[in-house]
């Protein structure tokens, strides 16, 4: 500092001209060139050199503000001296200012024209000497010396200068101003009195600077070295190819090139694909053989290649035989069988013909996907299966874009290349068990897969070009619809197929299962027979199932434990009757339900529906001495209950045409039980057996034990039509019951019950409550002109 600014801090003025500055805070000791181009900073300027040549230089906190109000700036700044001016053609003004000593605004003289401010100065707290103090100033030099060797352009002479600086507070301001921090970081320690304070804020913006200049060479380094490496292995590719060249060698990459070029001129490809082949191939004969791109065309044009986009394989269109292969594989699923038939039928007749879009559903193990292989085999095409039980991923349907690492296309496209043809049938398994996350929904993206008006073409995202589906046959199967987006289902014709019946189980195994796990376990018809009444008995004691799956696993463990004695040199030959069943299997694990032993009073005998088949059911209806309370028990659900509420109004509404008294319904409790009640039981069909229950129950005539039923009911006693007529009917056959009682409006399901089974029952379609009641009870309670005995005693109660 010379003489002549020492002379003008002596009298700092009660005012100064106040510059705001953006980008650079202006310490002490520093000397800085400033561009001053808003017209309130050159009125600052000018004044400041028509007075003593000082200006206080704040910084702005916003460097972008272009007009600054007085919130905008820091609050303390530098008293500096301009030291040279100069005015430049454009209007704008440069300075050079040097920094004094640092001050605080106290308070605003005026703003206009420029903002003119009284300022108080900042004093150092002088620290003591202390090890600190000798530990920190020494960090700070070794640390500008470090910087300095990474490159990082500094003043001329600035280390030197710094080594010979003793005073903390000028090697704080010094360093400060030369390293170039952020405005903020150089504020802070513009504005830290504590000299011992700032010292350490300034080591530790060097030591993080240090680290950040250490980590950028490191980095500058390996792209040196890896590019230096990459330039090397191009020159001995290079020699190598010359000198495979002089030595009569061919290019490997070269060769590649025109064996891909070869294959796309004879494959039979699509224009749009064939176009898009050749492009790549242009691109990969541009490329280093070695590039990450280059491995990625090249796979992208085997997927090209391998593609069957115009190849189809020859229907056979010979319908007896297709009927021959059908009933051979699979015994009965007749509706199934039609429909196959029919496409035949019409693709004998119109070649051109879009494939189906079927939907299997039916309960686990009646043989829908062995179906599928079937139709394959009948048609003469190849087949494919994939599984989408618990898919959750949408690019496993559509594919992944080839920008991702390892991508490839959708199972849709997989499953066309391993067939090797264009119209295959293609088994999409477990539909109804497609999931939904983060990464997509599944189902959707099958909307267009399952659409004939679109799939001809889909587009994977992967291969990027349409392909043409519509000759594709697609058989999906699943348990339920319920999970099956509407969408999706409104696609695909649903086939339901049914479970077996005893007698259809029985053929199942005689003809197909037990030669089958015979064969599987070496061994031979001599060595092992199976009675039918044996076989009956497993499927009734031993399984429960509507399919077949479980049957043929009874079947195989009596296999095995046959073939061990066998191969230990016991018997050599076995029959399986009904009397030693339990010897291969242990005991019964299911007991069927028997029909009641005789005619009871508030007992009634229902017909269910299960996943497993029909069943029966016993409605169990008892009354006890109370004030009309109901109480239902045997685990049912929110819609069986709703039908013994049904049934209770009914009857109090119709009460006198029964001959009850009405009193009844006020002095007693009824309870309504289910037996089985671990086995949780829904639907509306048992509402005409609460009401046969409970009217026996109530007029005191038996219920006949040889009569089941089924039927929704209303208020109004009518007998609304239910599901599932033909495995109740069947049940009914299996416990030996006489008669049935199904609603008028299920007349349409008795054509699919077997001929023998009606021959066997007598069947009763009746419209009304009062219809069934006639049939069920062992009296006709609408004859009764007086109240029974037994409802006297209870209206007596």
């Amino acid at each position: 500092m010379g003489e002549e600014d020492r002379e003008r801090l002596e009298r700092i003025p009660s005012s100064i001209p106040l510059l705001p500055v953006r980008d650079v805070v202006v310490f002490p000791y520093m000397i800085v060139p400033l561009f001053v181009g808003r017209s309130k900073s050159i009125e600052a300027v000018e004044a400041a050199m028509e007075r003593d040549r000082l200006i206080f230089l704040v910084s702005q906190k916003d460097p972008n503000q272009e007009e600054p109000e007085l919130n905008d700036l820091y609050q303390v700044g530098t008293i500096s001296a301009i030291m040279r001016l100069i005015k430049l053609p454009d209007g704008r003004v440069k300075i050079l200012v040097q920094g004094l000593l640092r001050a605080r605004i106290k308070e605003v003289v005026k703003e206009e024209p420029f903002l003119e401010v009284e300022v108080e100065e900042l004093e150092e707290k002088p620290p003591q000497e202390s090890t600190e103090l000798i530990a920190l100033m020494r960090t700070i030099k070794e640390g500008v010396a470090k910087i300095a060797s990474y490159g990082k352009p500094l003043p001329p002479d600035f280390l030197s200068v710094i080594e010979t600086i003793e005073d903390p507070v000028r090697l704080v301001f010094l360093t400060a101003s030369n390293l170039g921090f952020p405005v903020p970081k150089s504020q802070a320690l513009l504005e830290e009195s504590d000299v011992l304070e700032a010292l350490r804020k300034l080591s530790k913006l060097i030591i993080q600077e240090v680290e950040i200049l250490s980590m950028q060479a490191k980095i500058q380094s390996q792209a040196k070295e890896e590019m230096t490496k990459t330039q090397r292995e191009y020159f001995l590719r290079e020699q190598m190819k010359a000198i495979k060249q002089e030595l009569g060698e061919g290019d490997e990459f070269y060769e590649e090139i025109e064996e891909l070029r070869e294959a796309i001129e004879k494959a039979k490809l699509p224009k749009i694909v064939r176009k898009e082949a050749e492009k790549q191939l242009s691109r990969l004969e541009s490329m280093h053989p070695d590039s990450a791109e280059a491995a990625v065309i090249r796979t992208y044009l085997d997927w090209i290649l391998e593609l069957p986009w115009m190849k189809s394989t020859r229907d056979n269109l010979d319908l007896k035989r297709a009927k021959r292969i059908l009933d051979e594989d699979h015994y009965n699923l007749d509706k199934v069988k039609e429909r196959i038939l029919e496409f035949l039928g019409v693709r004998k007749l119109k070649r051109d013909m879009k494939g189906p879009i079927l939907c299997f559903v039916g309960p686990p193990g009646v043989g829908k996907t062995s179906l599928g292989r079937s139709i394959a085999k009948a048609l003469g095409r190849k087949f494919v299966r994939i599984s989408l039980g618990g898919l959750r991923d949408e690019a496993e349907i559509r594919g992944h874009r080839r920008t991702y690492v390892g991508a490839m296309p959708g199972k849709i496209i997989q499953g066309i290349k391993q067939a090797g043809s264009n119209n295959p049938v293609f088994m999409l398994d477990e539909i109804d068990k497609v999931g939904t996350d983060f990464r997509g929904d599944p189902a959707s993206a099958l909307l267009e897969v399952l659409d004939p008006e679109q799939n001809s073409s889909f587009v994977d995202n992967y291969l990027n070009l349409p392909f043409d589906l519509s000759k594709v046959m697609f058989i999906a199967t699943a348990n339920i619809t319920d999970t099956i987006p509407p969408a999706l289902l409104d696609r695909m014709e649903v086939i339901e197929i049914p479970g077996y019946t005893i007698e259809e189980k029985m053929f199942i195994a005689k003809r197909h299962l037990i030669p089958k796990q015979i064969k599987e376990h070496g061994l031979t018809e001599k060595d092992v027979s199976f009675s039918d009444d044996a076989i009956r008995l497993i499927i009734q004691s031993y399984t429960m199932e509507a399919g077949v799956r479980n049957l043929e696993r009874q079947i195989a463990s009596i296999c095995r434990k046959v073939a061990r004695r066998i191969a230990e040199g016991k018997k050599k030959s076995y029959r399986v009757t009904s009397r030693n069943v339990h010897k291969f299997l242990g005991p019964p694990r299911y007991i069927p339900e028997r029909e009641l032993e005789k005619d009871e009073v508030g007992v009634a005998t229902g017909l269910a529906w299960t996943p497993y088949g029909g069943d029966i059911i016993f409605v169990e209806a008892v009354m006890s001495k109370g004030k009309g309370k109901l109480n239902i028990t045997g685990q049912l659900g929110d819609v069986m209950k709703e039908s013994v509420q049904a049934a209770l109004s009914y009857l109090k509404a119709h009460a006198r045409d029964f001959g009850i008294d009405e009193e009844v319904f006020e002095k007693r409790d009824f309870h309504i039980h289910v037996p089985e009640g671990a086995v949780p039981k829904d639907g509306p069909s048992a509402g005409i057996t609460m009401v046969v229950a409970l009217v026996s129950l109530l007029t005191g005539i038996p219920v006949r034990k040889d009569v089941a039923m089924t039927g929704e009911i209303t208020l109004r006693g009518r007998v609304l039509p239910v599901g599932g007529i033909k495995e109740k009917v069947l049940a009914a056959q299996r416990a030996k019951i006489r008669e049935v009682i199904l609603p008028k409006e299920n007349d349409k399901d008795l054509i699919e019950i077997p001929k023998s089974v009606k021959k066997s029952l007598k069947i009763h379609l009746v419209e009304t409550i009062g219809d069934a009641l006639k049939i069920a009870l062992k009296e006709n309670p609408f004859e009764r002109g007086e109240v029974p005995r037994e409802a006297e005693k209870v209206a007596a109660l």
